[in-house]
């Protein structure tokens, strides 16, 4: 799709925040871009490679790769980053290509601020250039590769 913000970025058209995470030949792991402004560090993106909208058009293989590692980064995101919670979503409403937002919510977020993206307001928001970004990128890949199988 010559268009699409996502199949762009895996054919290296585009420059991103971070670095790639993890990559597989169903899915591609990396964080969150803002555009040059502030990121909010442990906003983890995993991206299905063939371009389809939606879950209901996963095949078995890249249901199973997509779940497994929605698993790994979670974990490792909790390990890592010591996030005391993940939240997880599928919204497909701006890019309709297949992409999970995996959002890490820190110890000491105020209950008002819960949620994938009101964690960006609490008053104690992890927010970081891009040389933070490298950094807990390369510290959830590290952990991946560390752990195989979980």
């Amino acid at each position: 799709m010559s268009n699409c913000f996502i199949c762009k970025k895996h054919a290296g058209e585009l420059q991103t925040s971070g670095v790639r995470i993890y990559e597989d030949e169903y899915v591609f792991v990396g964080h969150i871009d803002s555009d040059g402004k502030p990121n909010y560090l442990g906003h983890i993106m995993i991206d299905l490679k063939r371009h389809v909208p939606t879950l209901a058009e996963l095949n078995p293989e890249e249901a199973k790769a997509f779940g497994m590692i929605m698993a790994r980064v979670s974990k490792a995101l909790k390990e890592t980053e010591e996030a005391e919670h993940i939240y997880s979503l599928v919204s497909g409403n701006s890019v309709p290509h297949l992409h999970m937002h995996l959002v890490a919510r820190y110890p000491h977020t105020p209950e008002q601020y819960w949620g994938p993206f009101a964690v960006y307001d609490s008053p104690n928001a992890r927010m970081g250039d891009n040389t933070e970004v490298i950094n807990v990128c390369n510290r959830i890949k590290n952990f991946l590769e560390m752990n195989p199988y979980g």
